[in-house]
C-alpha cells in the first residue's frame, strides 16, 4: 500500500489534466473539509484509493488535527498495514495475535526499537481505527480486547511521566554562548567558528528560557508581537497564542525586556544582511506567500493579499504554516513578518532549529574542559529550557511566599488563609498558568526537582564513597557504632 497526503498548494504546480482545473479541485478539498495532511492510502498496483482507511482520513479531518498530527497518523496506520500484509492479513481480518505481534516487533524485536511514549500514541491510533471501522459498521467488534474500564489493553502498562530536564545558570550560559554565540569557554570570541547567525540562534534561547514556552510558540513569532515593530515602545512584550499552542489552547505569553532586547540585537546586527540577500527570491515567490500591506498592532490583525485575495487575520490564530509565508514590503524588498529568519529569508522550520541544536551541542562537548560546567548526560532540547523556567519561576515564588517566616505553622496557614488567595498566589497554579498546563496535575511534576539536594547528597555519603583505604568491614563498623550512638 501506498500513502500520500493532501497537499493543496501543491495542486497548480503539478496537476496536469483537461478534465477539472486545480483551483477547481482546490475549492472541492475546501468545500469537503478535507485539510492539507490529511492522509490517503491508495493501492500498489491500481493506485486506486483504499476505501476502509480513506474513510478513515477522513475521520481525522474532520477532528480539525493540524497538518503534522495527521500525518503522524496516517504514518502510523500505514506502517501497521504494510506489517499486516507481511503476515498475510489486512486491517480488517486481523485477529489480536497480530497485533500483539506488531506491538512486540515495534517495541522489542525491531532494529531500534521505540520507547513506551512512541507506542502509547501509536496504539492510541490502532485504537482510534478499530473504533471508527466498528463504528462504521466494516467491522462487528474490535480484534483486540479491552482491559479494565473499556481500557486498550495493547497500550503500555506503564503510564509515563514528564521527561523533566532541566539546566542550571552556568549549563545555560556555557550551551548559549559558547554553543551557539561562537565564543570560547574563556568569554573570547573563537576566530574559528563556522556557525551562522549566532545573534539568532541566542535570541531564541533567550526567549525560550525567559518566556518558557514552547519551540513552535516561541520560533513563530511576529515581530509586531514581540514589540519590534515601528511606533512600539519596546521594552518587555506580551502577546497571545493560540493557533500555535498545544491543542489551540491561547493564552498570554510575557516575554521579559532582556529577552526582547537579544531579539532586537539580532534585528540590528544580523537580520538585515539575511533579509537583503533573500529579497530578491522572496519577489519571484510572491505569489505564493501572504503579502501583507497592513498591521494593526493594537488590535493584532493583518491585513493582505493570499492566493491573489484580500485577507485578514488574528495573528494569534494564524498557524505556523501561515505564518512561514507572511512576508511585508521592508526596506529591501519583501521580508518576513517572522521575528527569526533563515538564509532562504523565510522563518526557519523544525529542521533548522533541530540542527542549531545538534550543533551547539557537539562544540561545547567539543571545548569542554576542567573549566567548563558539567555538562548533561544527554543532549539538550530546546524544550529543556521551558522546564528550566518552570523550575526557577516555581521555586522563586515559594521563596517569596514563604519569605523569612521561620515558623513553619505560620507559613502554612498563609498559604491555606482563603481560598480566593489560594487560586491567586499559589506558586503551582501561577507556574500552571504561565505554562499553559490543562490541568495543574502537569504541573505538579515540577515539584520533584525545586529541592535540589546533590549537595545533601555528597555531605551524607562523603565519608563513605571516598576512602579508598577503608574496607567494607569498617564501613559496617562505623555504621553500626553511629546507629547506637543515635540511640
Amino acid at each position: 500500500m501506498d500513502l500520500a497526503f493532501v497537499q493543496s498548494g501543491l495542486l497548480e504546480r503539478f496537476l496536469d489534466t483537461d478534465v477539472i482545473s486545480a483551483a477547481e479541485v482546490a475549492a472541492l478539498l475546501k468545500r469537503r473539509g478535507v485539510l492539507d495532511g490529511t492522509p490517503v492510502f491508495l493501492d500498489e498496483e491500481t493506485q486506486m484509493p483504499v476505501p476502509p482507511l480513506c474513510e478513515f482520513g477522513r475521520y481525522l479531518s474532520t477532528a480539525l488535527l493540524d497538518e503534522s498530527t495527521l500525518k503522524d497518523y496516517g504514518r502510523a496506520v500505514g506502517r501497521l498495514d504494510d506489517y499486516l500484509a507481511g503476515l498475510g492479513s489486512d486491517v480488517l481480518s486481523a485477529v489480536e495475535s497480530d497485533l500483539v505481534s506488531y506491538r512486540d516487533q515495534r517495541t522489542r524485536w525491531q532494529e531500534k526499537p521505540i520507547g513506551g511514549s512512541a507506542w502509547g500514541k501509536e496504539s492510541f491510533v490502532q485504537d482510534d481505527l478499530y473504533g471508527f471501522l466498528v463504528n462504521r459498521g466494516l467491522l462487528s467488534h474490535r480484534p483486540a480486547r479491552l482491559a479494565a474500564r473499556g481500557r486498550n489493553a495493547l497500550a503500555p502498562r506503564v503510564r509515563s511521566s514528564m521527561d523533566i530536564r532541566h539546566l542550571t545558570f552556568e549549563q545555560y550560559r556555557y550551551l548559549r554562548d559558547v554553543g551557539l554565540g561562537g565564543q570560547l569557554p574563556n568569554a573570547q570570541v573563537d576566530q574559528s567558528f563556522r556557525g551562522w547567525s549566532p545573534l539568532r540562534n541566542r535570541a531564541g534561547s533567550d526567549i525560550a528560557l525567559g518566556s518558557g514556552s514552547r519551540w513552535r510558540e516561541w520560533s513563530t513569532v511576529l515581530l509586531p508581537e514581540i514589540g519590534l515593530w515601528p511606533g512600539m515602545p519596546g521594552g518587555a512584550a506580551e502577546y497571545t497564542v493560540q493557533a500555535c499552542a498545544k491543542y489551540g489552547k491561547a493564552r498570554t505569553v510575557y516575554v521579559p525586556e532582556d529577552a526582547v532586547a537579544s531579539a532586537d540585537l539580532f534585528c540590528l546586527l544580523e537580520r538585515p544582511e539575511i533579509v537583503r540577500r533573500a529579497a530578491r527570491t522572496l519577489e519571484r515567490k510572491a505569489r505564493d506567500l501572504f503579502v501583507v500591506g497592513e498591521v494593526d498592532v493594537a488590535g493584532g490583525r493583518v491585513r493582505g493579499i493570499l492566493d491573489g485575495v484580500v485577507r485578514e487575520f488574528q495573528m494569534s490564530a494564524m498557524p505556523a504554516k501561515l505564518r512561514r509565508i507572511t512576508v511585508y514590503e521592508g526596506a529591501f524588498g519583501l521580508e518576513a513578518l517572522s521575528l527569526f529568519v533563515c538564509r532562504g529569508g523565510l522563518m526557519p522550520g523544525a529542521d533548522a532549529w533541530k540542527n542549531y541544536r545538534h550543533r551547539a551541542w557537539t562544540r561545547t562537548n567539543a571545548l569542554a574542559d576542567e573549566t567548563t560546567p558539567h555538562l548533561p548526560a544527554r543532549r539538550w532540547r530546546w524544550h529543556d529550557l521551558r522546564h528550566t523556567y518552570a523550575l526557577q519561576l516555581l521555586t522563586y515564588l515559594e521563596n517569596i511566599m514563604d519569605g523569612r517566616e521561620p515558623d513553619l505553622q505560620a507559613r502554612r496557614r498563609r498559604h491555606r488563609s482563603y481560598l480566593t488567595g489560594h487560586i491567586r498566589h499559589n506558586p503551582l497554579l501561577i507556574v500552571s498558568r504561565r505554562l499553559g498546563h490543562a490541568s495543574p496535575e502537569t504541573t505538579y511534576q515540577y515539584l520533584q526537582y525545586t529541592d535540589d539536594l546533590i549537595d545533601e547528597f555528597e555531605a551524607a555519603f562523603a565519608s563513605w564513597v571516598g576512602d579508598d583505604e577503608a574496607t567494607y568491614a569498617q564501613i559496617a563498623a562505623h555504621a553500626l557504632s553511629d546507629t547506637k550512638g543515635r540511640r
